[in-house]
């Protein structure tokens, strides 16, 4: 186990799903439809002698032209959602098989015994780190001197005995203090590759290690070979 400082190079890449509403015409087809018969029976049966107010006319041809654009507003906001889902969707599938960073405490320790945290303190303090199994268990404890800015923590998948644990998810929880005692905030975020992608769920969800993260919580792509 030991700390590394950061090396890869990587694309930030955020991407906020808007949060909307489908729409639904029927009603306002439904009311447009009964507007447009009412106006028609009153021109149809208004009496010679006193003919409809032309201001009134007026007023409901307004009536009319605005239920009209309404509908085709409803529309067009139809198809912007649908083309929203359908970008969202296209770039989802583009993070398959791509080494991400995400914001997140668990990591997947692999057949070669390796698992890495990002971590990150805004000033020099002593950090513990502690990983437990999926049940909660404590597999590994230790304390290290950490320097300002991100700094990756390797975990090889071994104790301070010497025994090896087996592969799978596991959590690290850190604190900090600095040299006067005080504690420091630490961020936790983990790295690992795409597996698939759900695009049943909107927005769209990745799965990273068996976990699933939004897209939003992508915080960089690491190149190949970084």
């Amino acid at each position: 186990m030991s700390l590394i400082p950061p090396t890869s190079s990587g694309t930030s890449q955020q991407t906020r799903a808007p949060s909307s509403m489908p729409v639904d015409n029927t009603e306002i087809a439904s009311n447009f439809t009964t507007f447009l018969q009412l106006l028609t029976t009153q021109l149809k049966n208004q009496d010679p002698l006193a003919p409809l107010d032309t201001n009134q006319f007026t007023q409901q041809l307004v009536q009319f032209a605005q239920v009209e654009q309404q509908m085709k507003q409803n529309d067009q906001l139809s198809t912007l959602i649908s083309l929203d889902k359908s970008a969202q969707s296209t770039v989802a599938l583009t993070y398959v098989g791509q080494t991400v960073v995400v914001d997140g405490s668990t990591s997947q320790l692999s057949s070669a015994h390796k698992a890495s945290w990002l971590l990150n303190v805004a000033k020099p303090a002593t950090t513990t780190v502690t990983i437990t199994d999926s049940t909660g268990q404590t597999v590994y404890s230790g304390s290290f001197a950490m320097n300002p800015g991100d700094q990756t923590f390797v975990w090889d998948g071994t104790n301070s005995s010497g025994k090896t644990w087996p592969p799978g998810t596991y959590k690290l929880t850190a604190t900090a203090v600095d040299t006067s005692g005080q504690t420091v905030a630490v961020t936790t975020q983990t790295q690992g590759v795409v597996d698939s992608v759900d695009l049943t769920q909107d927005p769209p969800t990745l799965s990273i290690g068996g976990q699933d993260y939004g897209m939003n919580q992508i915080k960089k792509v690491v190149r190949s070979g970084a």
